[in-house]
């Protein structure tokens, strides 16, 4: 099974400009019959040729772009220790968790809030993304500072549902879900980042905030931050691995 996991997705082993990663999605995306604004997904990445991946290789947002390292806090900067179950900091995540499986959104567990946290913000970007920004995979705001974790599936998907406690921003997908790994065949390993951010206050976000809106509370109101990298990879641009056998025997030849 380890084998498996593996080769299915290692097949995994400035801030502000960037509700334009919304923008730079929009060369992704395809209409899913649903309306509103979930009615766009990003498109699937595994389905590009491998050789537009290699092409790619060279083109990345950067770590140094995601709001962990943009927000320029003085105090607090990775303080608080966020981990999951489902994956070490810097491994692969199971296809579970991404596009080659059923897209569920993982496992998080946190500890290290500051005394004076009154809520938390939950961002997930992918470094990596053959873009000038990152692409935001993941928005919740508003997360007691007491709760100390996020279930496996709590953000809604393709799949689930989700908690509908939360209060779940926008991705660069324009949905207000997770929007699981997907990197292209061939472009190398990709680096999601989990950040977690305790802030001083609740702010008031919108319905479905964005990473703009984000970024400017988290500026006014960020006490300290916490990071947990997990990676997916298709280097070969095969198929989907299936997640069951085939019903009958194979046909003789």
């Amino acid at each position: 099974m380890e084998g498996v996991q593996k080769a299915a997705c290692a097949r995994g082993n400035a801030g502000r400009a960037h509700d334009s990663g919304a923008v730079e999605a929009l060369l992704l995306l395809r209409p899913t019959g649903l309306g509103g604004a979930r009615g766009y997904t990003v498109g699937m990445l595994e389905k590009l040729p491998e050789a537009i991946g290699h092409a790619l290789h060279g083109m990345r947002a950067g770590l140094d772009k995601i709001v962990f390292n943009t927000l320029g806090m003085r105090q607090g900067m990775a303080s608080i220790v966020l981990e999951s179950v489902a994956f070490v900091d810097h491994g692969p995540m199971a296809p579970r968790y991404t596009a080659d499986g059923e897209g569920l959104s993982p496992p998080l567990q946190w500890t290290g809030i500051p005394a004076g946290a009154l809520s938390l913000v939950l961002v997930v970007e992918d470094a990596d993304s053959p873009t000038p920004n990152p692409l935001v995979h993941a928005i919740v705001v508003g997360l007691p500072p007491g709760e100390g974790k996020l279930d496996e599936a709590a953000i809604p998907s393709r799949e689930s549902d989700g908690d509908e406690r939360l209060h779940v921003g926008r991705n660069s997908g324009l949905q207000a879900a997770w929007m699981p790994p997907d990197p292209p065949p061939g472009h190398g390993a990709h680096r999601y980042a989990f950040q977690l951010f305790a802030l001083d206050s609740t702010p008031e976000f919108s319905n479905t905030p964005g990473r703009d809106e984000i970024f400017d509370a988290l500026q006014a109101h960020a006490l300290a931050s916490g990071l947990l990298i997990g990676t997916c990879e298709r280097p070969d641009g095969t198929a989907k691995i299936p997640t069951t056998a085939p019903a009958g025997p194979l046909a003789a030849g």
